[in-house]
């Protein structure tokens, strides 16, 4: 799968080392973690608290850091905070102010962030609209506990190729107007694209595709 990646990289003209791939464990026991560590990654995506908890010795033990990529509700926040080492789904102004107090109570002073951006602009997606994005990310990067490495942004599972290119590339010029405007937007992470569409993600600029199914097989359910 590795190497998928990088002929995709190579394919768009961009450097072999551009992207990262993030595994996602979730729905997988804490025993494929150790087949991920051994294969030479350092991070995974989880998008459960309480399966995150379940797994955290084993993270810790492998020195795997864990990303919440999954919606995260403000009465997890607490949980959140304390246990992933970055959370790459921050879909709003209040949730990013709830991590920013959760963190400043257990005195966490650099809580690495996503901002989750819609690009496909449908109902049930969570995130930032494209359209006026810049001024609510740019009121997150004023947190102080809260460090703003980028965006993400997840694509319809029936889009087609044309529409997968569209919404990448909105996500990718969301990302260039933040760099452009916010002094304190790091913006060195855009994360989009998984298993069914990571090429084309890779082609309109991705840094970093979360891939499940295709890097670790087929889940069977998780308890």
């Amino acid at each position: 799968m590795k190497q998928a990646v990088i002929a995709a990289t190579q394919e768009a003209r961009r450097d072999a080392t551009a992207v990262s791939i993030l595994p996602v464990t979730k729905g997988f026991p804490a025993g494929v973690l150790r087949d991920v560590a051994a294969a030479g990654f350092h991070e995974v995506g989880e998008n459960r608290v309480a399966e995150a908890v379940e797994k955290r010795d084993v993270l810790d033990e492998l020195g795997l850091s864990c990303h919440m990529i999954g919606h995260l509700q403000r009465n997890k926040a607490g949980v959140a905070v304390r246990i992933f080492d970055r959370i790459d789904s921050v879909d709003s102004m209040r949730l990013a102010r709830r991590l920013d107090t959760v963190a400043a109570e257990i005195d966490r002073a650099d809580l690495p962030i996503l901002v989750q951006v819609n690009a496909s602009g449908e109902d049930s997606k969570g995130g930032f609209p494209v359209m006026d994005a810049v001024e609510g990310i740019a009121s997150i990067c004023e947190l102080s506990r809260l460090r703003v490495q980028g965006l993400m942004t997840m694509a319809p599972i029936d889009a087609d190729e044309r529409s997968l290119h569209e919404i990448f590339s909105r996500a990718r010029r969301c990302l260039e107007q933040c760099q452009g405007q916010i002094s304190d937007f790091e913006g060195t992470v855009l994360s989009m694209g998984m298993s069914r569409d990571f090429r084309i993600a890779i082609a309109e600029g991705a840094t970093q595709v979360r891939l499940g199914t295709a890097l670790l097989g087929e889940r069977k359910r998780w308890t």
